[in-house]
């Protein structure tokens, strides 16, 4: 990239960070998102132009084997740009894939894969099912233990160890937990910004990143980026927030499963756990209001990532 396109992105950057940072107020009040994952968002001609609505699909990657496959291109930026889509895909865990599955992630043309689970996770759901001549990079964020105490929760079959371990608001209590270490840990900021660090990388290709749900560490992994590329913050919380539709019906089956199995007498219990909620996420974006000051602090001082890499970013996902 030249040094005059760079210094212009920088620019851009810098303004659309800086508008990142007013209050929900200051954007035009979203529609509710349909079934399908329609949402209305807003965007600009220019940036000193008010929004205007505009109707924005989640583009969700159908596959038997998986949920929550989505492309994360097509979104608005508050410069009036659009997040280029085909480059970066989100999703939940890939160890179930179909053969057709197989071909239809093959048509994506992916040239990286990102798997933040734990090893646990990975050893008791299995390792991903890919197209040939693809494997994916381990890259690990810590659960703060959440998925060994949920096995051991449902392994116990006693519903009064059950409710001690996850009723009470404790499974609501746990996720904000782990919200938080999503910006405290330095071990988990390094992998979102070895992450971020690959899609700025032109030569880097498609890369689709996920986790078992494809809606914690995968979900801030997207808001991030999202508002990293100016898109607007009330959308990226309602991409965040999508999740809970596109899994809705196959955690309802999960649940269902547990209480005809036996194995747990309430299995609500776990609802906490299978969905996102605006107050995990406002768990996380609170400690990185403490901690950095706000999101271009935790770019650059928590993620460490310097103005010519943000500009990258924006560069290559932003037409």
């Amino acid at each position: 990239m030249s040094r005059a396109r760079i210094r212009l992105a920088t620019a851009v950057l810098a303004a659309a960070l800086a508008a990142g940072t007013l209050p929900a107020a200051a954007y035009a009040a979203p529609s509710p998102g349909a079934a399908t994952g329609t949402a209305a968002v807003t965007g600009t001609a220019a940036s000193a132009e008010r929004y205007r609505p505009s109707a924005e699909t989640i583009r969700q990657i159908p596959l038997q084997g998986a949920v929550n496959v989505r492309d994360l291109g097509g979104y608005r930026t508050w410069t009036g740009g659009q997040v280029r889509q085909g480059l970066v895909y989100r999703s939940d865990a890939l160890g179930k894939l179909t053969a057709a599955d197989l071909t239809t992630v093959s048509g994506l043309g992916l040239r990286k894969v990102v798997d933040f689970r734990i090893p646990m996770e990975v050893q008791y759901d299995g390792a991903d099912k890919l197209p040939a001549g693809l494997v994916s990079t381990a890259r690990p964020v810590s659960d703060l233990g959440l998925y060994a105490t949920l096995v051991g929760a449902i392994a116990s079959g006693d519903p009064a160890t059950q409710e001690q371990m996850l009723g009470g608001g404790r499974a609501e209590a746990y996720m904000r937990d782990i919200y938080r270490t999503f910006v405290t840990s330095p071990e988990n900021r390094a992998q979102f910004a070895t992450t971020l660090r690959e899609i700025a990388d032109g030569g880097q290709g498609p890369l689709l990143y996920h986790c078992t749900s494809g809606k914690d560490r995968t979900g801030w992994m997207s808001y991030v980026l999202l508002r990293a590329l100016a898109v607007p913050e009330d959308t990226a919380e309602r991409d965040h927030l999508a999740s809970n539709t596109f899994r809705a019906a196959y955690d309802a089956q999960v649940r269902a499963g547990l209480k005809q199995s036996g194995r747990m007498q309430n299995p609500d219990l776990l609802i906490p756990l299978q969905e996102v909620r605006p107050d995990y996420l406002a768990a996380a974006t609170a400690r990185m209001e403490a901690d950095y000051g706000g999101f271009y602090g935790y770019l650059t001082d928590g993620l460490g990532l310097d103005l010519r890499t943000l500009a990258k970013l924006q560069a290559r996902m932003v037409r």
